[in-house]
């Protein structure tokens, strides 16, 4: 009787240490998946900007977003949407992203500013880190399509870059992405990283928190992999922007999706060790970066709009 005392309170042990790990492991996911909202504490009007609030759902259907909407000064080139990052919102306080849209909407852009799903303003009670927050995206597209047809580009910040380039591979209307300082892929980020922020042992905690998080989202997490969804980007044209000694995501990220396709992406990797940094350390550089980019976008198509109507035109018969 003594061994069976012995092996029943072993077993018993064990079960209470798993019951025990599985707890701390939801308790982490479900924070991480469930981040506090930040306020809204700014308005373009601020910055001296005149905008206009909007809202709009996602390409879910249900969830209804939240933003602002920025006239470019002029004729407008484009229209660019910002994407914010994780426990973020529209505000992107990393920037300031008012600073960087104050540049751009005086180079003739268009800009939209909103809050994802759980976070500032907008509805959604959950948070999945890049999977449901490109059906945002798309649905600010859609919105976009809807009020200012005509060219539409992306600029994401961290998670909202990883969003931003899986949202792009989903829609032909994006003429082109600025992805700043994005992951190439959420598992495997979070399976290198967890144990970091989570100050867990890696074993067993990240495997069960990775698990309790795909049950809470009830999805799969593994879709999050913006270095596939940049082969259906392709051929336009990507920016990724990530600074050398970024902390939280290395830079190696960004370089993993540019060798993809060199030839239409680029990467800037400026001197910053902060993460999202780049522009605080470098705001002139980037603003200008930025436009150029956008730009170059715009200076290609309406040459190529030039050349069609020249060679439309050498093929119209002259009658005599």
């Amino acid at each position: 009787m003594g061994a069976v005392h012995v092996m029943i309170a072993v077993i018993g042990l064990v079960v209470l240490t798993l019951i025990g790990c599985w707890g701390i492991s939801f308790v982490v996911a479900w924070k991480l998946s469930h981040p506090k909202r930040k306020p809204i504490d700014e308005t373009p009007a601020d910055y001296g900007l005149v905008f206009e609030p909007i809202d709009f759902f996602s390409r879910d259907g249900s969830t209804r977003l939240k933003g602002w909407f920025l006239p470019a000064e002029g004729e407008a080139k484009m229209t660019l949407i910002f994407a914010h990052g994780y426990r973020g919102n529209r505000l992107v306080r990393s920037l300031p992203g008012l600073h960087l849209a104050s540049s751009l909407v005086k180079s003739g852009y268009h800009v939209v500013m909103f809050d994802f799903r759980r976070s500032g303003e907008s509805e959604g009670s959950l948070t999945t880190v890049g999977l449901h927050e490109k059906l945002d995206i798309l649905g600010a597209i859609d919105w976009v399509k809807n009020d200012f047809p005509g060219r539409i580009g992306l600029v994401g910040f961290s998670m909202g870059a990883a969003a931003a380039l899986l949202a792009a591979a989903d829609s032909f209307d994006v003429r082109g992405v600025v992805a700043d300082s994005s992951f190439s892929h959420l598992t495997r980020y979070l399976s290198d990283n967890m144990h970091i922020w989570s100050k867990l042992p890696k074993f067993p905690f990240t495997p069960l928190i990775l698990l309790t998080i795909r049950l809470i989202a009830n999805e799969n997490i593994d879709e999050v992999e913006p270095l596939s969804a940049v082969d259906k980007v392709y051929p336009r044209p990507i920016l990724f922007i990530h600074g050398d000694s970024d902390p939280v995501i290395s830079w190696e990220n960004s370089e993993l999706m540019r060798e993809k396709h060199p030839d239409a992406f680029s990467l800037w990797k400026p001197c910053s060790d902060t993460h999202v940094g780049a522009f605080r350390d470098h705001p002139e550089e980037y603003s200008d970066r930025l436009i150029r980019f956008f730009d170059e976008i715009v200076s290609a198509e309406q040459s190529a709009r030039r050349r069609e109507t020249r060679i439309s035109s050498a093929e119209i018969p002259v009658m005599v």
